[in-house]
């Protein structure tokens, strides 16, 4: 493309944009392309069975043996679950190199979704800390893939400035909060009814149902989306990267096991190795020939961006950690006279998902260029959730089970606005920003403010004290301060970021 003339590239953009039009002319999904219906689908079971057994994992994991758990330290369990939301991002760097050298965004998307059904057979089956790390590292790898190149194909179904895209993304990721809504309940009420493994059996069963359903609907409604292999790498070269993956887990698989490396230490390891993988993956985008001068511009004014996403991230993905303790330890949980379990107190945010998803789609459909730009939408999300920190404060320091269980849906809601400002409109900046060269690896990127965040959420957790209202408070303040001092900086950058873009907002 970089050795094409202003006038030929004009004439293939028009020709990409009329046979866009022509292609999207037939509206089946609520106004969208119909590969939307079935990426929503895959989408939504692979979610299912990921919120599923994220739900109930971290209590499996410290409860007593006695209860069916592994008797872990809470702040173990902690710094696994941080690593281990941190590690299905990273995996996104990988999936999206298999996606542009060897399989492409399609068929990595497929093959991942296998890995996750393998990852939750391996939890229910497998019993003790072998079958945790197996199905742990399974199911991160595997979503890792999904996660990059679901998002991918589905760019690939629009065009660039086609003014459905936010729309579309945002109905995309109502599939998400749904299965993040109906996986919890499930399998929190087959924990209650049969244990642990059962649970982790449903989750199984449920990415079942997802890959059923997309190989049923791959041919007719995907398409060409996501088959091309944009930079493939020469056959000859297969082994030694396989050869390379190979050794690479064989390393951290001693390390940790021979204790050189302690639990305690990986949700910091993940977060150093998602910020050098960012920052490797940038670099190698921004100074490639294959690069043009207006998507290093992009690339610039990206970084911003990142910055925002991993703080928000950090505090979001406190939901499973520090809130997941807290839900058991703190919060009264009795609805109608019945003690609900704590995992199902992660119902809360995907509910409000699937209410204002819809919402939010249809607000900036109709706003359409009249909608606040990207940079104004995550300045938004980080004071919000900054703010929703400080209704913790009143509680700081109560008995067990006091804390009202409205206070917690409060919080719960205002973390979901800023999510629905930042996170699917993240999704979508990623595709548009990214080099056409490096369709995947612009999105693997964006996964690695995900990563960072996610692990980070791990990392705090550990200073976490409920036994201490001065300590609860500082905890809740400092971070508080941090987002809202981020967001306001995001609104002073707005313009400078909208020029990088050049023709982006």
């Amino acid at each position: 493309m970089s050795n094409l003339t202003n006038e030929q590239e004009d004439v293939a953009t028009q020709d990409v944009t009329d046979a866009t039009a022509g292609a999207t002319e037939e509206k089946t999904f609520f106004g969208q392309p119909r590969g939307l219906a079935n990426l929503f689908g895959v989408e939504m079971w692979e979610r299912f069975s990921f919120y599923g057994m994220q739900a109930i994992v971290i209590y499996y994991m410290y409860y007593e043996v006695t209860r069916g758990g592994l008797g872990m330290d809470q702040a173990a369990a902690a710094s696994i679950m941080g690593a281990y939301g941190g590690l299905v991002y990273l995996a996104c760097l990988a999936a999206a190199l298999v996606a542009d050298r060897m399989l492409g965004s399609e068929r990595t998307l497929f093959y991942s979704a296998v890995l996750v059904m393998c990852g939750h057979i391996a939890l229910a089956l497998v019993p003790g800390y072998a079958g945790l790390a197996l199905g742990l590292v399974l199911i991160a790898v595997g979503s890792g893939g999904v996660k990059t190149n679901a998002s991918v194909v589905l760019g690939q179904l629009y065009s660039r400035n086609d003014p459905r895209r936010d729309a579309g993304f945002t109905i995309f990721y109502m599939g998400v909060n749904i299965g993040g809504l109906l996986g919890p309940a499930l399998t929190s009420f087959v924990w209650g009814w049969r244990g642990f493994h059962w649970g982790f059996g449903l989750a199984a069963i449920g990415m079942f149902f997802g890959l059923a359903q997309y190989t049923l609907m791959r041919k007719e409604t995907i398409k060409g989306a996501g088959q091309e292999t944009p930079n493939p790498l020469p056959a000859k070269a297969y082994p030694v990267w396989l050869g390379g993956a190979a050794v690479v887990v064989a390393i951290c698989v001693w390390l940790v096991v021979s204790g050189i490396v302690k639990v305690v230490w990986l949700s910091n390891i993940v977060t150093v190795v998602a910020l050098f993988s960012a920052i490797g993956l940038w670099c190698q985008m921004y100074f490639s020939k294959l690069t043009t001068k207006k998507e290093k511009s992009r690339l610039v004014g990206f970084i911003p961006m990142f910055i925002s996403g991993v703080l928000f991230f950090a505090i979001f993905q406190q939901q499973f950690t520090v809130l997941a303790f807290y839900s058991e330890s703190r919060l009264n949980r009795m609805v109608f006279g019945y003690e609900i379990p704590p995992s199902l107190v992660q119902l809360i945010n995907p509910l409000f998902i699937c209410a204002f998803s819809g919402v939010f789609a249809t607000m900036w459909t109709r706003l359409g260029n009249r909608q606040w730009s990207v940079p104004v939408k995550f300045g938004v999300a980080n004071v919000i959730i900054g703010l929703s920190l400080l209704f913790f404060i009143p509680f700081s320091g109560g008995a067990d089970n006091t804390t009202p269980l409205w206070a917690l849906v409060w919080i719960l809601f205002l973390f979901t606005v800023g999510e629905l400002l930042l996170s699917p409109v993240g999704n979508s900046l990623a595709t548009k920003v990214a080099p056409e060269a490096f369709p995947s690896r612009s999105m693997a990127m964006w996964m690695m403010a995900l990563a960072m965040g996610t692990a980070l959420a791990g990392s705090l957790a550990a200073y976490y004290d409920p036994t201490s209202a001065a300590s609860e408070n500082t905890f809740f303040t400092t971070l508080a301060v941090i987002l809202v001092i981020l967001g306001i900086v995001m609104f002073a950058l707005k313009n400078w970021i909208l020029k990088k873009f050049v023709d982006i907002r």
